[in-house]
């Protein structure tokens, strides 16, 4: 099982590897310096570096994963890319539906296609979708994520490179938000993300703050306003499993 560091999952399941920039906020990307790496150490579903890849031998593994875990979904590229045929996203949904004990959470900032494509798929109870939104130029993703048939929605205001303006949260049932990290990160000003955390109070939407971000996320931490935020959608708060059953913060 591929255990995961990242505060709001427990594993990552990587069907696809690699993608290709399309916004601001893939600039510093962690996966492509992450794909580096593993392809220098000789990690064979990284022969081909960050070029996008089928891979077909990851399909079925969370049906080998008995215990129940939240799963983030290609952590190491995008479900939604444009050169991932529908058959294989088809293929993916069936392997979430057949592990009905797992929770799935997909990521994407191709919104567009979600949109899309939503007609066409089966969406199980236990996938949540969610889209990437950095700043105010994407949040037209927003739209495109509420137009789906997923069950349980979210967005992953991370890295928040500028202040969201307006934006309405109907529809939508959690907010990540936090700070780029790694080399070159750029700032996260205070205020932007104190307005996401008041837009999800405002309409009733659970609030998690990842990170502040920066060179050493550790030492700047993820405290906002003097508390740790680790909300969670309420349907999954009432069976939660994993890392996020410990968390602090309702």
């Amino acid at each position: 099982m591929a255990q995961s560091s990242i505060e709001w999952t427990d594993s990552t399941w990587n069907p696809v590897t690699g993608c290709t920039k399309i916004s601001e906020g893939c600039r510093f990307c962690y996966a492509e310096r992450m794909s580096r790496r593993l392809l220098a150490m000789g990690q064979a579903n990284y022969a081909n570096g960050f070029k996008l890849t089928l891979q077909e031998g990851m399909l079925d593994r969370p049906l080998s994963w008995k215990k129940p875990r939240l799963i983030f979904v290609n952590s190491m590229s995008d479900l939604f890319h444009k050169d991932v045929p529908l058959e294989f996203i088809q293929r993916v949904f069936e392997v979430m539906r057949r592990s009905h004990w797992h929770e799935f959470q997909v990521l994407t900032k191709r919104s567009e296609r979600i949109a899309e494509l939503s007609k066409d798929l089966d969406w199980p109870d236990n996938v949540w979708m969610g889209v990437s939104v950095e700043d105010h130029r994407v949040v037209h993703r927003i739209d495109d994520l509420r137009n789906t048939a997923a069950k349980t929605k979210f967005l992953s205001v991370e890295p928040l490179i500028g202040c969201l303006g307006k934006f309405d949260l109907r529809g939508i049932d959690w907010v990540i938000a936090g700070g780029e990290s790694g080399p070159g990160s750029r700032p996260m000003e205070p205020d932007w993300v104190v307005k996401v955390r008041d837009r999800c109070l405002e309409q009733r939407v659970p609030f998690f703050f990842k990170q502040w971000g920066g060179v050493n996320k550790k030492k700047t931490g993820r405290v906002l306003k003097g508390r740790t935020w680790d909300e969670m959608p309420h349907r999954f708060a009432k069976t939660a499993v994993g890392k996020a059953a410990t968390s602090s913060g309702s």
